[in-house]
């Protein structure tokens, strides 16, 4: 029988009215908002739904804005009867997979998350650091491109996305100058993207090490839903490991595509964005079809992505 997985969006996925229609009509997702609002001390929901953008787009709004709407919309599935066998999430995401887990509570995924955001913001200085995607290129030949900009500064390897797209981060002049060698030799894209810092490199190893001292005082608890965790793109194994792999996710690379394809080898073939945005959908899609497996891969971010998962649940 086909194993199903609940996939959790990470920041990039955010847009000033996300979840609204499906807040507006569900009271459990009302009422998680609200629970975040009380916690954080600030209205995360006013920000979500009304902006202003640059308010989002600032990391230490967007990643509690990002957990909220996707732990309100898990907590809906949830009273539907609606579960996983396993569940991971892209980078902030794997904050919500631990959630599901039961390996972190709402509250203190959420306040981590908020401290994270600020951390991450202020480990560069603005301006310095960006990030960018390159599309069509192996891994072998933006390796090579990385070497070669390495001399304009700080440069490495953010995301793997797919077999298809890297994502690259680091001080601004090398990734300008890595974007523009990757369209020179053969990238059908390179494209700067609009984030506010270069996540995943160490230039934010400092943001890792106020993690670090925060998570000393959380408790943490056996995942009950196996996490894969996009550190190494292994299941965690115990709750020891977990405060461990969440510092480290900081200036690793995601290995997106690489847990993808565990979960794929682990029997799932139906996998479940919850959260704003329909990127892990497609990135699923694209594996998948690269690997020649047939798979379902849906987002669940409104009330139409809801009503299509749930045809379709009861179908299966």
């Amino acid at each position: 029988m086909h194993k199903t997985a609940f996939i959790f969006p990470g920041q990039g996925s955010q847009f000033v009215g996300m979840c609204k229609d499906i807040y507006e009509q569900y009271p459990i997702v009302k009422e998680t908002f609200h629970e975040a609002d009380e916690y954080l001390g600030y209205s995360i929901s006013d920000i979500c739904f009304n902006g202003p953008e640059e308010e989002l787009m600032l990391t230490e709004n967007t990643q509690p804005a990002i957990l909220t709407a996707s732990i309100a919309i898990l907590r809906l599935l949830q009273t539907m009867n609606i579960s996983a066998d396993y569940t991971a999430g892209l980078s902030l995401g794997e904050y919500s997979a631990l959630v599901y887990s039961g390996a972190l509570t709402f509250k203190d995924a959420l306040l981590l998350v908020r401290k994270r955001g600020v951390y991450m913001q202020e480990a560069v200085p603005k301006g310095k650091g960006t990030m960018g995607a390159v599309v069509g290129l192996s891994e072998d030949r933006i390796k090579e491109i990385l070497a070669e900009v390495s001399e304009n500064g700080v440069i490495s390897i953010a995301n793997y996305n797919t077999f298809e797209q890297t994502v690259l981060t680091g001080e601004k002049d090398a990734v300008k100058k890595a974007l523009k060698l990757a369209k020179e030799k053969g990238a059908k894209k390179a494209i700067p993207l609009l984030v506010s810092a270069p996540f995943h490199c160490n230039l934010l190893d400092s943001a890792g090490v106020k993690l670090s001292n925060d998570l000393e005082n959380i408790i943490i608890n056996e995942p009950l839903i196996p996490v894969i965790s996009n550190v190494d793109a292994k299941i965690i194994s115990n709750k020891d490991q977990i405060k461990l792999t969440l510092v480290k996710q900081v200036i690793n690379p995601v290995l997106w595509l690489q847990s993808i394809q565990l979960m794929l080898d682990l029997g799932v073939r139906k996998f479940i964005e919850i959260g704003p945005g329909t990127a892990l959908s497609s990135f699923v899609k694209s594996i998948a079809s690269t690997l020649e497996t047939e798979v379902l891969s849906e987002s669940i971010g409104d009330i139409k992505g809801l009503e299509k998962v749930i045809v379709n649940i009861n179908k299966s």
